[in-house]
C-alpha cells in the first residue's frame, strides 16, 4: 500500500493550489476630476530667502499674503 505523505513535497506548490487564479479585469476608465473653486493644495515651493523674510516679517498669515500676490499677478497677465 502506498502512503500519502503528510506534507506536500513542495510547500510553495501546496500554498499556490489553495488560491484561485485572479480574474483579469479591464482597468477602470479614467475619471476627469474637476478642480473645486478656492480649494488649497499643499505644494513645495522654493523662494528666495529675501522674499520669504519679507512676507514673514509681517507676522502670521504670510502664506496667504504670498497667495494673494500670486493671484493678483495671475489676473494682471490676462
Amino acid at each position: 500500500m502506498t502512503r500519502t505523505p503528510r506534507r506536500p513535497a513542495n510547500p510553495l506548490d501546496a500554498a499556490e493550489a489553495l488560491f484561485k487564479p485572479a480574474k483579469k479585469t479591464a482597468p477602470a476608465p479614467a475619471v476627469e476630476r474637476r478642480a473645486l473653486p478656492n480649494v488649497k493644495e499643499q505644494v513645495s515651493l522654493k523662494l528666495d530667502s529675501e522674499v520669504l523674510a519679507y512676507f514673514q516679517a509681517e507676522g502670521p498669515g504670510w502664506q496667504e499674503r504670498i497667495n494673494d500676490v500670486l493671484r493678483a499677478a495671475m489676473t494682471d497677465d490676462r
